[in-house]
């Protein structure tokens, strides 16, 4: 996730990516998506609309439509199966009932061209509880209940429509993070990582093991991408990142 390696000049953060053999980026400019596929990466997720912008309100729909449909016209040029997508924020006067249905009723308007050129429409959960860094929550945010973007997904009622599964949000959310993995393995169409609490590296000073989680995912049958969201905190920043790549392979 290149938006996490703030001060690390693009090229220089793709060509330390390819160097440690991580099979491919996301969260970085379009414009950059040839020097990624150039050197030998993929693009594990597109960009779209963003969380503050989402279909809950009516207001957003037109933009989320046009939005989603050019990621998706993107993802097939660069060979991508995902694109990212959000609820957006809560409004006042829009009911938990009507945001959910205007909600389902975007993506069902785009769902069919997803299905036909191959890309996943993939929901991400937000925390909204903390408070502290415009990254680390999102308060306001309307899909903060895995239980709820799962009844989304359900509802837009297709194999392209998935759950990306942040574990860290997730876990300040909810808990739990390996039981919801199995119970909900199969609309998982994409995985983030960051240390619990702070958001931070995934090393010993967090509280979620990941080797664990990594297993469980192999365990379900899952065989999409683990892309880190941490926020490095060490000096070195590109250490930290070849830390949690090692930490989640489980290979070794």
């Amino acid at each position: 996730m290149a938006w996490c390696y703030e001060g690390v000049p693009m090229p220089e953060l793709i060509a330390a990516c390819a160097r440690m053999g991580l099979s491919a980026m996301e969260g970085l400019d379009e414009k950059h998506y040839p020097a990624v596929r150039k050197a030998g990466m993929a693009i594990s997720l597109v960009g779209s609309h963003g969380f503050q912008r989402g279909p809950l309100d009516p207001d957003n729909r037109d933009f989320c439509v046009q939005k989603l449909r050019e990621a998706i016209a993107q993802a097939v040029e660069f060979g991508a199966v995902n694109v990212i997508t959000f609820t957006g924020m809560r409004k006042p006067g829009i009911s938990d009932k009507q945001a959910e249905a205007n909600c389902v009723e975007c993506w069902k308007a785009v769902i069919d061209e997803a299905e036909k050129k191959g890309v996943n429409l993939c929901l991400e959960h937000l925390n909204t509880r903390d408070d502290t860094h415009p990254m680390k929550g999102h308060p306001g945010y309307f899909g903060d209940d895995v239980e709820r973007c799962i009844d989304l997904i359900k509802r837009v009622d297709s194999p392209r429509m998935k759950l990306l599964f942040d574990i860290y949000h997730v876990q300040v959310m909810h808990g739990d993070v390996i039981r919801r993995i199995r119970k909900y393995h199969q609309y998982i169409g994409h995985v983030h990582t960051a240390g619990v609490p702070g958001r931070g590296e995934i090393d010993e000073t967090q509280e979620v093991y990941y080797p664990a989680v990594m297993r469980a995912l192999v365990e379900v049958g899952y065989t999409g991408y683990v892309a880190h969201e941490f926020i490095p905190t060490w000096p070195d920043k590109l250490a930290a990142l070849r830390h949690g790549a090692r930490v989640c392979d489980i290979r070794r």
